[in-house]
């Protein structure tokens, strides 16, 4: 199904088991798997998720990294969460879980992940880093496309990736929402498939269940974050 194609009216819908399942399976694939050390710096990755900053929050409590830098603007899906912009209240959140003022760079720009990491690089050369080892801060489904992009953006530093620690279920809770997520979950799985071609990330290699799993949830309608590519 093409992002033009007829969407099935799922408004009142809950999710099928089958959807369920192949929902958790792509929630999985996403998911890095990397256990969380000592960076030099830290990138929390706007989103509609202020759970970003909450792990931010617990991992510079933790003595991870000395600096982050809270990247994001606005886009359709967080504009009203966070109308003065996804690092800024990031930073108000951060703040006030005990990270001081001094250890956070806001960088209110970004409006994609390669921004994000672009646009925090040139960010932390400015205050006088140049990190050798990033850990990047996201929501849980983008962890995977979030590496992805900086090693095709920034492929000299050691980069690792966090989140927070909940399962699929326990994530979908959180948000309030399984549609969206779904449907995000489905994107950032077309991102991983569409972007290597152009440029935008490192290939990587998807299971074929994993495919398969993809295919039977845009063929139900999870199509409204796909991407025109």
């Amino acid at each position: 199904m093409t992002l033009g194609a007829p969407v099935p009216d799922r408004e009142s819908q809950a999710l099928t088991d089958g959807q369920w399942s192949d929902a958790e399976l792509l929630w999985g694939f996403h998911l890095m798997g990397h256990e969380p050390r000592p960076c030099d710096a830290a990138i929390g990755l706007g989103s509609h998720d202020v759970g970003v900053a909450t792990r931010a929050a617990e991992l510079y409590g933790d003595g991870l990294f000395p600096v982050v830098v809270f990247s994001g603007g606005n886009s359709p899906t967080t504009v009203a969460r966070f109308p003065r912009g996804e690092a800024v209240h990031y930073r108000e959140h951060a703040v006030g879980l005990g990270v001081p003022d001094s250890a956070i760079l806001v960088e209110p720009h970004a409006g994609n992940t390669g921004q994000n990491i672009t646009l925090s690089r040139e960010l932390l050369a400015k205050a006088g880093f140049r990190p050798k080892s990033v850990l990047l801060i996201c929501k849980p489904y983008a962890e995977r496309r979030s590496y992805a992009t900086a090693r095709a953006l920034w492929p000299e530093v050691d980069v690792r990736c966090a989140s927070e620690p909940l399962s699929f279920d326990d994530y979908l809770k959180s948000i309030g929402d399984e549609r969206l997520v779904v449907d995000m979950i489905v994107g950032d799985l077309q991102r991983v498939l569409a972007y290597p071609a152009l440029g935008f990330t490192i290939e990587q290699h998807v299971p074929p269940n994993v495919r398969a799993a993809y295919e039977r949830l845009v063929a139900a309608g999870f199509v409204r974050r796909l991407a025109h590519v």
